[in-house]
């Protein structure tokens, strides 16, 4: 085997996440940022592939993109990534860019194979670049709830505590975004949290915060915090 393949073998298998959840088995790993990769029944999905090193990764049977901005979206590397049966699944601003796309608005649900794909809003209520405005519009982007089985993961995108995040129900693990001036605080991200209560909470797409303000506002809250390998 190439040593390029066996070095990226040798990393996914030490940062890979796995879940073994009522019979169901599913490995998550994460690759930068907002970036990460879902295995599952065999199949491959990315989130987001837009920062890390895609050389030799295993393409995509699924990729799912959040929003238009840079970290979260590089036609190069979906391009690397796809097969001729890849499915690409965007919001309609993202999909602009990516005529195969097919779009998820906000509150759809797709089916594919044994995953469900529920497009969950993403937006700022409160920050922005200015007054009036926000890093991110209501109705733009996505967050997504990926469903295996019925094993409910949630990936929140570029958000703050929305009420679409806190009223979400059954979800066993969520990665969740606090890099300020663009998504939450530590703090805000803990309270939003605790308003949905996931089995599992994983801090991403985090640059510079300091995890351990989140950590110690979930402390006796019942659930579980795990930190993950993001950046170097």
């Amino acid at each position: 085997m190439h040593r390029a393949v066996l070095l990226f073998a040798a990393l996914t298998a030490a940062y890979a996440q796995d879940f073994a959840i009522r019979g169901v088995t599913i490995t998550i790993t994460p690759i930068r940022h907002a970036s990460l990769m879902i295995q599952a029944d065999g199949k491959v999905a990315y989130l987001d592939p837009a920062q890390g090193n895609y050389d030799n990764s295993p393409k995509a049977d699924v990729i799912l993109l959040t929003d238009i901005h840079g970290d979260h979206l590089a036609p190069p590397i979906i391009e690397k990534l796809s097969k001729p049966d890849t499915l690409i699944i965007a919001p309609e601003a993202v999909a602009k860019s990516l005529p195969s796309a097919k779009i998820l608005r906000n509150g759809e649900t797709m089916t594919v194979g044994k995953w469900t794909v529920e497009a969950i809003p993403a937006y700022n209520i409160k920050r922005g670049p200015s007054e009036g405005k926000y890093y991110h519009d209501k109705g733009r982007g996505n967050g997504y709830v990926v469903a295996f089985s019925g094993v409910r993961f949630y990936f929140a995108g570029d958000t703050e505590g929305i009420p679409e995040m806190r009223a979400l129900k059954n979800i066993e693990v969520a990665y969740v975004p606090m890099n300020v001036p663009y998504t939450m605080t530590p703090e805000e991200a803990a309270d939003a949290v605790k308003a949905f209560h996931p089995k599992v909470v994983y801090p991403y797409h985090y640059r510079g915060a300091d995890l351990s303000i989140f950590q110690k506002a979930l402390a006796g809250a019942g659930i579980d915090v795990r930190l993950a390998k993001w950046y170097d």
